[in-house]
């Protein structure tokens, strides 16, 4: 019977065949030690001479790293092992002798494993790193659906830029110019006008000359846009789908997160609500802190951000910012022009910003005033202005940078460790 390792807890004492390859090896005596992974999950399985014979027994012991092979044998249970169960082999079959694999069990410089990427999500970490990532993805959509969220994808090619900044890929679209979209907000907002509560989950694009641990040039980013919504009821849909991913994490990545080493009790402390603090509240808490460089109109920068976190063991809401540093889009606190109804999601233990999202503007008299204020003027906006003429109703959004929430809930210092191929300043390969 074939099956994988993910599977194995079903077939205690039974006989089955797993595809797999050969991580690692180590022998002593009459038994080889044979490390397998099947692209499911890592388990060991066990080669012991007086049952297997002497000819496979030397087959088994000089099989090479990364070799593929069908291996034969029963499960048994292991409670010193992380999945539990190992299997006790009496066959194997070589499928393909793998030579020279350039990652050995020996450390490696980042720019080498990063020139062998493609090889690199082999290993048990990066295995472990794609795990949580693809249980934030499912948990992301389990979310939404059963909140009555409708999943609509925006363009990645677009005429102008979401935002008004010049960090943009350029491109030709034929005779026009069009460029690689950095967010996918103003389409998700025409999106909620015909659906009321949409989400996209898409690749986004920034040409921002960056080489920090929490920057990448293409990320992945999720974007609610909900009608007939405030900036208070915002922010609750999104401490309640943080602490639905970070619990979905912890139940359903228990192995991953334990090869990670990661200190689950910190996320464990991840549930709504989160605290909020203003803008002012968050430049005074800085300032005390040391930084005295920083003045009411700054944005905060990554070690603000870190100092604001330490003082929090769950995510925290940096809110109303001033509107001189935030989009043209963004709504003005109507008992307080100079700031805007948004808030910034600062994730604890160091990872900075996960969230960004905000009130959006529905007056069409001032939305025209601020196409004005930042020369918005041309036909590229047309459409969105229409938003505000036609049906206009209270909204509210936020974007969710995929790359950043993995890093910080798998416990990884670098964003490039979070996404299968990573695009950094100077990297295009693999």
């Amino acid at each position: 019977m074939k099956t994988t390792i993910t599977e194995v807890a079903k077939h205690v004492g039974e006989e089955v065949t797993i595809g797999a390859w050969l991580s690692n090896k180590r022998s002593s005596g009459k038994i080889a030690f044979l490390q397998l992974r099947d692209g499911t999950g890592f388990m060991q399985g066990i080669v012991v001479k007086a049952d297997i014979g002497e000819e496979k027994f030397q087959e088994a012991k000089a099989l090479t790293q990364e070799s593929s092979l069908y291996v034969t044998g029963v499960i048994v249970e292991d409670t010193r092992s992380p999945l539990g169960f190992e299997m006790q082999v009496n066959d194997f079959e070589i499928i393909h002798e793998a030579v020279d694999y350039p990652i050995t069990p020996k450390e490696h410089g980042t720019e080498f494993l990063m020139d062998h990427r493609h090889l690199w999500l082999r290993s048990k970490r990066q295995h472990a790193v794609m795990k949580v990532r693809n249980e934030i993805i499912r948990a992301t959509y389990e979310f939404f659906n059963e909140n009555g969220y409708v999943k609509i994808d925006p363009p990645i090619l677009t005429g102008s830029s979401a935002e008004g900044t010049t960090e943009l890929f350029h491109t030709k679209y034929f005779e026009e110019d069009a460029y690689l979209s950095q967010s996918g907000q103003l389409y998700m907002e025409a999106a909620a006008m015909a659906f009321g509560r949409v989400f996209s989950f898409g690749p986004t694009f920034r040409a921002e000359k960056s080489k920090t641990r929490r920057h990448l040039i293409e990320f992945w980013m999720i974007e609610p846009e909900m009608a007939f919504m405030d900036h208070e009821d915002s922010l609750e849909v999104q401490e309640q789908y943080v602490s639905h991913v970070v619990q979905s994490v912890l139940n359903n990545c228990k192995i991953e997160l334990e090869a990670l080493g990661r200190d689950t009790e910190k996320l464990e402390k991840v549930k709504a609500p989160f605290p909020r603090i203003s803008y002012d509240d968050a430049i005074q808490m800085v300032k005390e802190k040391g930084f005295d460089d920083i003045e009411w109109g700054d944005d905060f920068g990554a070690p603000h951000e870190t100092a604001i976190a330490e003082s929090y063991d769950k995510p925290v809401f940096i809110t109303n910012y001033p509107a001189e540093i935030k989009a043209f889009y963004m709504k003005p606190d109507p008992k307080r022009s100079e700031v805007v109804l948004c808030a910034d999601l600062i994730a604890p233990e160091g990872y900075g910003e996960i969230i960004g999202g905000s009130q959006r503007i529905d007056d069409l008299e001032l939305m025209k005033q601020r196409y004005e204020e930042h020369d918005l003027t041309g036909d590229a906006y047309k459409w969105y202005l229409q938003l505000r003429e036609y049906g206009s109703v209270p909204h509210s959004g936020f974007g969710l940078g995929l790359e950043r929430t993995v890093a910080w809930i798998a416990g990884v210092e670098h964003v490039r460790e979070t996404i299968p191929f990573p695009r950094l300043l100077n990297r295009l390969y693999p």
